[in-house]
């Protein structure tokens, strides 16, 4: 791999270049400007060094997203300590795994985490700080002990007058191949595995965000963060830029409902937004399909001279929706529902669809919404090659395969799976099936793990056909399984529309009947569906929102 700048160095200049403006604000909360993030990391700084933390210790964070919590993650990477991001939505054994696997020697928590975990689960860590004080939870040396209580007489005794600009000194990496971070896999497919990321994959992802938003970006400009900073979607797009950009990020520090963030949006004005598809389809089916889809609306959009004006019209509105100021909304993580998506794109809307691993730290595909093509998931981003493993890459399906600076180590304390997923020449193996198209527009059929078999042994991806199925009737969510080679839908309905309409569970089968009759009009012999079964209950998901498919085989 070729010699990439520090990334430490540039956390250090950001904060020296952006002193006085705002950096990062608790939605409704407080706001911490970049001297005020320096001075911070100075005091984590301290109490690492006189609680024994040595560089090339782990270092996990857990619990929502929030300025205390960025600020201990920048605290880490900046004194040479490897960060564990863990996902706060994860159990809690599956916390004590991943502290116990990582060799965490310290343990950020946030308020909801602090009670949902065991200290005597996890005996090797030696303590444990309460997010957003940096308060102990639990101490088990009495040099960590000594030096939080000692930390403000400890910060005095170093910087006797007042902390400066020219006070800010960071540990710089040796080289782009030293290990900055462990990301603990969501776990779509059973137990997460520990991606080591390199220091040249988050210079790497930094670097291509600049080289495409640079440039439309400024520094001021707001930024919203929806999605889990300990998932490197959040991570690398809605934190890392933005903060090495000079921008100012809010937290949402709570359960990001769509209520919620549509409020986000109107008061902050983001300018760009990342999402996961289930966002916006939310906001979209709630907030714009209803207003459009009457009889009057679809007579004004068949009329060619009109049709234009109407578009441009719902466009603008969806866009207030989003804040009215953005440039585009990035949608990446999971699979984009086509009929919204064909919505978007013949109002011209500004969206975007990336593709990305957090094997990848976790950009592998991008397109910018202005050249972007509908259905794909862009094309291979800056400082990345993309090839699929096919015979005939356009027509063909066949795996994707990725290669470049953002590809990780490997994973931590598991040569087996790393030999399976990162071939000799630096291939990384997504798993994922698609095409790629003459020009190097990635589409993406679904994971290989999860292709069946048809009866005569065609393939079968469940990913397309759910995709039909989410556009139906009073369908919320789907995942397409096999049963004794036969295909069985499970659906979870719109209840809340239900109730609406007063209508019963007889009501509810009849409909998704009619539903299986009309998807099976749009599907070859091979991939009817013989049967819908009704779910009560949402289908588990991980943090970003992908359905735990394994769980419903």
């Amino acid at each position: 791999m070729e010699n990439v700048p520090s990334f430490n160095q540039l956390i250090q200049q950001s904060i020296i270049d952006n002193w006085d403006l705002d950096a990062l604000t608790d939605y409704k909360g407080a706001t911490l400007q970049y001297h005020d993030v320096a001075r911070k990391i100075e005091k984590l700084h301290i109490l690492f060094e006189n609680s024994g933390v040595v560089k090339g210790d782990k270092i996990a964070l857990c619990g929502r997203n929030s300025s205390q919590w960025a600020v201990a993650f920048l605290a880490t990477l900046t004194y040479g300590a490897v960060a564990v991001p863990i996902l706060h939505e994860f159990m809690a054994d599956q916390i004590h795994n991943i502290v116990n696997h990582s060799d965490a020697k310290l343990l950020f928590v946030g308020d909801h985490v602090a009670t949902q975990i065991d200290p005597v689960q996890m005996p090797h860590l030696e303590g444990i700080i309460n997010n957003p004080d940096y308060s102990l939870m639990l101490s088990r040396t009495d040099k960590l002990t000594y030096a939080r209580e000692h930390l403000n007489e400890l910060y005095g005794k170093k910087f006797p007058k007042y902390f400066r600009k020219e006070h800010v000194h960071y540990y710089i990496e040796e080289n782009g191949e030293e290990m900055a971070m462990i990301n603990y896999t969501s776990g779509t497919t059973g137990f997460s595995k520990g991606v080591m990321i390199p220091y040249r994959a988050l210079w790497s992802n930094f670097d291509f965000a600049e080289h495409v938003l640079g440039k439309i970006i400024s520094k001021g400009d707001r930024i919203i963060s929806i999605l889990p900073m300990a998932h490197m979607y959040g991570m690398a797009f809605e934190f890392i830029f933005e903060f090495l950009h000079g921008c100012h990020v809010y937290y949402l520090n709570r359960i990001p409902s769509p209520a919620i963030i549509a409020q986000a949006f109107a008061d902050i004005k983001p300018k760009i937004i990342i999402a996961v598809p289930l966002v916006i389809e939310k906001i979209i089916r709630k907030k714009v399909f209803p207003k459009i889809q009457n009889n009057r609306m679809r007579l004004l959009l068949s009329m060619p001279v009109i049709s234009k004006k109407v578009r441009q019209k719902i466009c603008q509105e969806v866009v207030k929706a989003f804040g009215g100021e953005l440039y585009e909304v990035i949608i990446g993580g999971a699979a984009f529902n086509q009929e919204v998506e064909s919505f978007l794109k013949r109002i011209e809307f500004p969206y975007t669809v990336g593709y990305g691993a957090t094997e990848c730290a976790p950009i592998i595909c991008y397109r910018d919404w202005q050249t972007f093509v509908q259905g794909s998931c862009g094309q291979a981003a800056y400082h990345m090659q993309v090839k699929v493993k096919s015979t005939n890459p356009a027509e063909i399906p066949g795996e994707i395969l990725a290669k470049g600076l953002n590809t990780m180590l490997g994973y931590y304390k598991n040569p087996e799976a790393t030999a399976e997923t990162l071939d000799e020449d630096g291939w990384y193996h997504t798993g994922d099936l698609g095409t790629m198209d003459y020009d190097g527009n990635v589409f993406i059929n679904g994971r290989s793990k999860n292709m069946l078999l048809g009866p005569s042994g065609q393939n079968i991806y469940p990913e397309e056909i759910e995709d039909k199925l989410n556009s139906l009737t009073m369908v919320v969510e789907s995942v397409v399984v096999q049963r004794d080679n036969k295909l069985v839908g499970l659906v979870y309905p719109d209840y809340d529309e239900a109730k609406n309409m007063n209508f019963n569970e007889q009501d509810i089968a009849s409909i998704m009947e009619q539903n299986r009759l009309q998807l099976n009009e749009q599907l070859p012999a091979y991939e009817k569906i013989t049967e819908i079964e009704i779910r009560t209950e949402e289908f588990e998901k991980t943090p970003k929102r992908s359905i735990k498919r394994f769980l419903y085989k």
